[in-house]
């Protein structure tokens, strides 16, 4: 949904002022936009990279070497064990360097309540704030990492890390001082498990990650892939034991990181309503989406089941209510949902809803956690009085709304996300008009937009804000490695709010997250946006045979639309004399063919950077394996698009032939266009193949059953998921799949074998089965 943000009386897309960005003039920052201002940072200056950039940093003329050895001087106590160990975790894994007893490069940590002074912020809550803050002073002596509390001792160990960089052997660090606290306490990722279910080592990965960027809330949706004891029928083939939930939090916690259980209610729901022994929960009894909020026995099995997360999240502060998008609530007037005579007597639906989010946060909050919301539709100003204010709202809403929030007591957050409905990469980088078949009227660049999201939004002087939370989403089926370059460099600006630009940002992730061999990152981010963009434009929509909706966010529908798939028109078959008239097809897909073949030479360049730099990375080299995989289904969109292109010109050659009375070179032509076929089929199954292999390096498998259980595969029906269209993976081919591909060659195979026939020459016995996913689709023809 799109909003317009204001400055003074000038609306502003997307993007308006802060009531401070520490310390941060805001006419300089509205200049420096306005300019296109690109000054780099002191310490990008000096060529050092730390995500986020620290608030204060005072350097000296000349850098310091460090080491060749180093040990560690632990003042802080049990306080500062977290931020030992990650700095010794680091130091192995980045630099192959173990701490020494003494000697070399002393890193001296100390930890004392008032020790550092933070800074102006936007947060109201001083007391969080300082527990994140810390010092960093390096000098030709040593190290000192000073902070009030653990955190901001670990904050302290990660800016260290990320300012170490190699020069001619050596490690060196810029002599100077560091002073440094967040703008905004909580700064949220949101990773999205819906669809699938990472290994736990993966998810810890994860988890370290975000917290190198300080990030340190890390909520998790996991639908069915939790072990819920009060909901066993929703539990998937695979699923997170609460065991594994519980290492998870420790994990996370350990990294200054929470762990944060996730479910919605009243919508979004179709993964527990879809099933037979919840279906009474209904709102609508011919829609999963929606549970119904009036429902007694529907409310404690909700609330069963975040029971039953935080039950394995011991050491949690947090639980995400996810109350998004509850389009239907009060509508609903059967026997089994009366919500409609509940939203009249509660005086609007927005009532109800607030009562509903009541009743299922209040004793969670009981627990003493923190319940964070979605203050949304229907929910108007003059509904936010019945909301329970210890809540936490995770976006604001304007002007309208963010006055009466804070009126409430209802702090909230900043959101934004890296990712929304893009196919296989999120749109990091535009693509020109010029270059798509069906032009956008405004497009966004993630991060850029992300970052200025968090950094001017208007409700910073408007809401009480105490984080930023940046969203993945998982409802289009990209791996969330792709996700992370929107997850660290736009959580940033909650950290520090406008500086440097989102284009500093970025380049000190491809440095962090990469290393010192990462080469040309951002063409690679570049070129995989803008394949990635062209892959989704370059085929049409059309009529699906899957369910219809049951309504959208606007309204029911009376009777369900259909939805909409993606689809090609492939070239027409021949005649049995082999006439075909070709100028129409060729006329309308001369663009296609045209754009294709441009971003087939592009996906050349993209590969051969991507196989450089995951030769020369020193970290997180899968990340590049699954981009490899990205850039391989582009590719594999590519060539199909091209080799239809020479099909048209084969079945233009056999036309010509067969006008000619050469019958055998008419023949042949086919014969091409079916070997042209099977290489379609091929290309896509080994792409396939090799894109399954990648991802569930990390994933467990999509199946339909394992571990004693099964799946039941019932599609939403209101949001349209493309990860949903099938159980395994094959959603990443699906449009190929759908489309009357296997016929169509079957009716150039006849054209092709009435016409040998007449001519004496040998048929062509070979089956072509689309649908196959062997590695060897298709046999070889068999002359007879």
């Amino acid at each position: 949904m799109s909003r317009i943000r204001y400055i003074g009386q000038r609306a502003i897309p997307g993007g308006s002022r802060p009531r401070h960005l520490a310390a941060v003039p805001l006419l300089a920052i509205l200049l420096a936009s306005a300019c296109g201002a690109q000054s780099l940072s002191t310490l990008a200056a000096r060529g050092y990279h730390v995500l986020p950039l620290p608030q204060q940093i005072q350097l000296d003329p000349s850098d310091v070497r460090f080491g060749p050895s180093f040990s560690i001087q632990n003042e802080a106590g049990s306080g500062g064990s977290g931020a030992v160990a990650s700095l010794q975790e680091h130091m192995a894994e980045r630099f192959g360097l173990k701490p020494a007893p003494s000697g070399g490069t002393a890193i001296r940590l100390e930890l004392r309540s008032g020790s550092v002074a933070a800074g102006r912020t936007e947060d109201s809550d001083t007391a969080a704030i300082a527990e994140q803050a810390y010092s960093l002073q390096t000098s030709p002596t040593g190290v000192v990492l000073r902070a009030n509390a653990p955190a901001g001792l670990f904050y302290a160990v990660q800016t260290l890390v990320q300012l170490l960089q190699w020069r001619n052997g050596s490690l060196w660090l810029p002599s100077g001082r560091i002073t440094d606290w967040p703008d905004l306490n909580r700064r949220h990722i949101y990773w999205d498990d819906a669809h699938h279910l990472e290994r736990l080592s993966e998810l810890k990965r994860a988890v370290r990650q975000a917290a190198f960027f300080k990030i340190n809330g890390f909520a998790l949706k996991l639908e069915g892939h939790f072990q819920f004891a009060s909901a066993p029928a929703v539990v998937e083939p695979y699923a997170m034991t609460p065991a594994e939930y519980q290492e998870l939090t420790d994990y996370a916690l350990r990294h200054e990181v929470q762990l944060i259980p996730f479910l919605d209610g009243p919508a979004h729901l179709a993964f527990l309503l879809k099933h037979p022994e919840y279906a009474a929960f209904r709102s609508f009894p011919d829609s999963n989406y929606e549970i119904c909020a009036v429902n007694p026995g529907a409310v404690k099995l909700l609330s069963g089941m975040f029971q039953d997360l935080i039950n394995a999240n011991r050491g949690g502060r947090y639980v995400y209510l996810s109350t998004d998008e509850p389009y239907y609530i009060g509508l609903a007037d059967s026997p089994q949902c009366q919500e409609k005579a509940a939203a009249a007597k509660a005086g609007s639906v927005g009532k109800l809803l607030a009562d509903f989010i009541g009743r299922v946060a209040d004793p969670i909050h009981a627990q003493g956690r923190t319940v964070i919301f979605w203050g949304e539709y229907p929910l108007k100003p003059e509904d936010i009085g019945s909301l329970p204010s210890h809540l936490v709202n995770g976006e604001v809403y304007g002007p309208r709304y963010d006055p009466v929030f804070r009126q409430r007591g209802i702090r909230q957050m900043l959101y934004t996300s890296t990712q929304g409905e893009e196919r296989l990469f999120p749109n990091y980088f535009t693509l020109p008009n010029a270059r798509l078949l069906h032009p956008a009227a405004q497009q966004s660049e993630r991060v850029s937009e992300g970052f200025r999201e968090i950094s001017t939004q208007p409700a910073r002087g408007q809401a009480q804000l105490v984080g930023s939370n940046v969203a993945g989403w998982a409802d289009a089926g990209l791996h969330p490695e792709t996700f992370w370059l929107g997850y660290a460099a736009i959580s940033a600006a909650a950290w520090h709010p406008g500086t440097p630009t989102a284009q500093e940002s970025m380049t000190a992730f491809y440095r962090n997250f990469y290393g010192d061999g990462g080469r040309n990152m951002s063409r690679v981010y570049q070129l995989l946006s803008q394949q990635a963009r062209f892959y989704a434009d370059s085929w049409e929509w059309g009529p699906s045979t899957r369910k219809p909706l049951f309504g959208d966010s606007d309204e029911i529908f009376h009777p369900r639309q259909p939805v909409k798939d993606q689809t090609l028109n492939l070239p027409p078959a021949p005649a049995a004399n082999l006439d075909i008239d070709l100028a129409d097809w060729n006329k309308a897909h001369a663009r296609r063919l045209e754009l294709a073949a441009g971003f087939l030479s592009e996906n050349d360049e993209l590969l051969a950077l991507l196989h450089e730099n995951a030769a020369t990375v020193a970290f997180n080299r899968y990340n590049l394996e699954v981009s490899i995989s990205v850039a391989s289904l582009c590719r594999e969109n590519l060539e199909m698009l091209a080799d239809l292109g020479r099909i048209s010109s084969q079945l233009e050659s056999a036309r010509d032939a067969a006008r000619s009375q050469k019958a055998r070179e008419a023949v042949e032509a086919l014969d091409r266009v079916l070997r042209l076929a099977r290489g379609i089929q091929q290309r896509r199954n080994t792409t396939l193949r090799d894109a399954v292999a990648t991802w569930q390096k990390s994933w467990y498998s999509r199946t339909a059953a394992a571990n004693g259980r099964t799946y039941l595969h019932e599609l939403d029906d209101v949001k349209d998921h493309v990860p949903d269209r099938t159980v395994d993976m094959r959603y990443l081919i699906q449009r190929e799949l759908d489309l009357p591909f296997g016929a169509w060659v079957e009716s150039i195979r006849t054209a092709r074998n009435a016409y040998a026939t007449a001519h004496s020459l040998p048929v062509d016995s070979s089956v072509f089965d689309w649908a196959a996913l062997n590695s060897d689709p298709g046999q070889k023809a068999k002359p007879e």
